[in-house]
Parts: structure tokens; C-alpha cells; sequence
């Protein structure tokens, strides 16, 4: 997927658990961030604790937050903590669809210079019944953008989103060991 992601293709990608998509999307996302100062990347989790995990991962490869900051927006942690994080400009922002869409409404956040997304265990997303705020943080972003979307299953409604959202996508599949 590395490759796929610096050439600037958006990607359907379907992996399990484990099998080392958070690097393979980090990497290169943090690679593009460090060459162009103005954009931004959005990571989307269904769960806070799957945020957080990214988030460490992401702090690992940024040297905490070095020249890229970062923020986490999830739920069940304090409003304020995390409106001082964004005041900080962080180019990364890791956080659940809920979280991000309360930050939209409060205008505590701008996606227009987010031209990276990654949606990750997006089944996951839309079992939890995230797809209308999904749709509503898409409103947000800026019509140009390299889109990410990985899940573990590709049922029908993940190709339809597929379909909605992201243009021509390369299609990736990683089996686990």
C-alpha cells in the first residue's frame, strides 16, 4: 500500500487486524505531510481505543509530535483537552466519527486543508451506525483529497461508499499469517 499512497491513489483496501495497515498507512501519510506544510490528514476509527492505538503509533514515527503535531479526537475524554490540541494546528488528527462531527459543529475544527483521509475498520464504522456522520464530516473536506479505506470485510455497503466517495481507487488486499 506504501507505494500506492505516495503515488497519490486512493485505495480500497480490505485487511485484518495485525497485519500492519496502520504503518502502511502512516508512513507514507507522514512522508507527504513533511513535503507540503499546508495539508492536513484525517484518520477516522470506529473505536476510541483503535484511535489511541494509531495515535501511538503515529507519535512513534513523528518523534511525539516533533514538527507534526497531532490530535486526538474521541469521546469520553474532556472537550477542553482536545480544543487545546487543535488550537495547536496539528496536521494529524486521529479521532471517531461522533467526536469529530461535535468539533465540526462547535467550530472548533477546519478540514479544508485535509486532503488526506483514511477510514479504518470502516465496517466496523457503519455496524456501529456512523455512516450518517460519516457523511457529514465528507461535507467538510475539500474536493480534492487521497482517500484511504480499509476494512476487514467488503461487504455491499462498504463497495457503495467505495463508489460515493472515492475516485479510482486501487484495490489492496493483505491476508493475515
Amino acid at each position: 500500500a506504501i507505494p500506492i499512497v505516495l503515488n497519490g491513489s486512493d485505495i480500497l483496501g480490505s485487511a485484518q487486524t495485525g497485519t500492519g495497515k496502520t504503518a502502511a498507512f502512516c508512513i507514507p501519510i507522514i512522508e507527504m505531510l513533511s513535503k507540503d506544510e499546508k495539508s492536513r490528514a484525517l484518520i477516522m476509527m470506529p473505536t476510541r481505543e483503535l484511535a489511541r492505538q494509531v495515535l501511538d503509533v503515529i507519535n512513534q514515527l513523528t518523534n511525539n509530535g516533533d514538527k507534526i503535531k497531532s490530535a486526538c479526537l474521541i469521546g469520553g475524554e474532556a472537550l477542553r483537552i482536545q480544543i487545546r490540541q487543535l488550537k495547536d494546528h496539528p496536521r494529524i488528527m486521529v479521532g471517531t466519527p461522533g467526536r469529530i462531527n461535535d468539533h465540526l459543529e462547535n467550530k472548533k475544527i477546519d478540514l479544508k486543508h485535509c486532503t488526506y483521509l483514511v477510514l479504518d475498520e470502516t465496517d466496523r464504522m457503519l455496524d456501529m451506525g456512523f455512516g450518517k456522520q460519516i457523511d457529514k464530516i465528507f461535507k467538510h473536506l475539500p474536493i480534492k483529497k487521497q482517500i484511504l479505506l480499509f476494512s476487514a470485510t467488503l461487504p455491499d455497503k462498504i463497495i457503495e461508499l467505495s463508489k460515493k466517495y472515492l475516485h479510482e481507487p486501487e484495490r489492496v488486499a493483505i491476508k493475515s499469517d
